[in-house]
C-alpha cells in the first residue's frame, strides 16, 4: 500500500510545483532534500519573491518510527506500541496581491502495524481557501470544484467534509473561521484501500482546478498600501491557527520532524495590530461579516 501511495504523492508534488511556477511566470522552486534522524525524510520545495506568489511551499515527507507522539495517541490509544509510517504532500501559497487568496492543501496516508494484528491505516487531507478580500464568484467556484471532487464517492460526502472543514479551521479565541473552508477529512477508509485511495487522489487532482482560475482572475487587480497592510494583518490569523490548533504542525514537532519544513506554511510577512476595527461597510469589514461566516456557497 505504502509504495503505491508514495509514487502518487511524489508525482503530485512535481505537478504542483510545475503548475505554480508556470502561473507565477518568474520564480521557480528551490529543492531541499532532508533526512529525519529517527527515520525517513522528505523533499521541501519553496518559491519566493515571485511576480504572483510572495511565497509558496510544497513539501513531500515520509517518516516512520516505533513510538507515536502524544498528539497521535491521545484520541487513538489503540495506536500505542505500534510501528508507524506517515507520508503526505502539503502546500501553502501566500500570494503577493491581497486580492488573491491564500490557499492550503494536503493529502496524507498513515499506516500503523503490530505483530500478529491487522494493520491500521487511513487517508486524510483536503483543501481550504483564505481570502483577505472576498469575491462571491470565487467562493462558489472553489466550493463547486470541491463538490466535484467528492460527488463520485457519495451524494452527501461534500456536505459532510465541508462541515468538517468549517469546524476544523476555526479560531476559537477569535470566534471566527480561518477562511471560507473547503474540504477536510481524516481517518478515511471507506470501501477499503482502493476506493479510499481513489478518493484521496480525486481531492488532490481537483486542487489546481479550484485555485488557479482564481489566481488568474485576481493577480492583476490593482491594490493599495492599505490593502497590503490588511493582508499582513490577516496573515497573522493564519499564523495563529497553525501554531495553536493545527494537528499536522503538532504531530510534526512532537515526532521530531524537521522544523524548517513543518513551518514552511508561515507567511513571509505578517503583523498584529492591537484593537484593529474595520470601518463599517468597508471591504475589510465585509470579510468578517460576510465571508468568514460558514454558509452554503452552492445553495
Amino acid at each position: 500500500m505504502s509504495a503505491e501511495v508514495k509514487d502518487f504523492l511524489e508525482q503530485f508534488q512535481t505537478t504542483l510545483c510545475d503548475a505554480l511556477s508556470q502561473a507565477d511566470g518568474k520564480a521557480s522552486f528551490a529543492t531541499d532534500v532532508w533526512q529525519r534522524e529517527q527515520g525517513g525524510g522528505g523533499i521541501t520545495r519553496t518559491l519566493v519573491d515571485g511576480d504572483v506568489f510572495e511565497k509558496a511551499g510544497v513539501g513531500f515527507s515520509e517518516v516512520f518510527g516505533d513510538k507515536l507522539p502524544p498528539s497521535a495517541t491521545a484520541k487513538r490509544p489503540e495506536l500505542a506500541g505500534r510501528q508507524w509510517r506517515a507520508m503526505g504532500v502539503s502546500l501553502v501559497v501566500h500570494p503577493l496581491n491581497p486580492h488573491v487568496p491564500i490557499s492550503h492543501a494536503n493529502v496524507r496516508f498513515f499506516n500503523a502495524s503490530k505483530p500478529d494484528e491487522e494493520p491500521l491505516w487511513w487517508f486524510g487531507g483536503g483543501f481550504d481557501l483564505t481570502p483577505c478580500y472576498g469575491y462571491e464568484e470565487d467562493c462558489i467556484h472553489w466550493h463547486q470544484t470541491a463538490k466535484d471532487a467528492c460527488t463520485p464517492f457519495g451524494d452527501n460526502l461534500y456536505q459532510e467534509l465541508k462541515q468538517e472543514c468549517d469546524n476544523y479551521f476555526y479560531l476559537k479565541h477569535r470566534n471566527e473561521t480561518r477562511g471560507i473552508g473547503g474540504l477536510f477529512f481524516d481517518d478515511y477508509t471507506v470501501g477499503g484501500f482502493e476506493p479510499a485511495f481513489a478518493f484521496m487522489q480525486s481531492v488532490a487532482n481537483h486542487y489546481l482546478k479550484a485555485y488557479l482560475p482564481i489566481v488568474e482572475k485576481r493577480k492583476n487587480t490593482p491594490f493599495t498600501d492599505q490593502q497590503k497592510s490588511f493582508q499582513c494583518y490577516r496573515r497573522g490569523r493564519y499564523v495563529e491557527f497553525n501554531l495553536v490548533y493545527d494537528r499536522g504542525t503538532l504531530f510534526g514537532l512532537q515526532s521530531g520532524g524537521r522544523t524548517e519544513s513543518i513551518l514552511m506554511s508561515m507567511p513571509p510577512e505578517a503583523h498584529w495590530q492591537y484593537g484593529f476595527d474595520a470601518i463599517e461597510g468597508s471591504d475589510e469589514a465585509l470579510l468578517a461579516t460576510r465571508y468568514l461566516q460558514p454558509q452554503d456557497w452552492l445553495g
